[in-house]
């Protein structure tokens, strides 16, 4: 019982790390529909895709991030954001994981 316990946390943490890597890169990059692709059902249905495009597009620019490591508990991922202006936040991804697949999505960032 504690090998599935502990291989069920490393598989939240890989998923999420990995889901929340996509989700900046495709931001950083300018990739915004594929950054939406990266959301939760719940996060879809507060915000439309065009709703989503048109506000990352008028954001400040992310030139570069470091995830940091997902609180299995809660469900979070801090993130280091430095932006093209020079700027940097600390940002929190807020993780769900999808009832038909079983990944990892993100479902906010406060």
């Amino acid at each position: 019982m504690v090998g599935l316990l502990v291989s069920g946390v490393q598989a939240i943490e890989e998923q999420g790390r990995t889901v929340s890597d996509d989700y900046y890169r495709a931001l950083s990059e300018g990739q915004f529909g594929r950054a939406y692709d990266q959301l939760c059902e719940d996060a879809k249905r507060r915000e439309s895709r065009q709703e989503f495009e048109r506000r990352a597009a008028v954001e400040p620019q992310i030139s570069s991030y470091k995830i940091g490591q997902v609180d299995a508990n809660t469900l979070t991922v801090p993130v280091d954001v430095t932006y093209a202006g020079g700027g940097q936040e600390r940002q929190q991804v807020v993780l769900q994981q999808d009832q038909q697949t079983g990944g990892m999505e993100v479902c906010g960032v406060n």
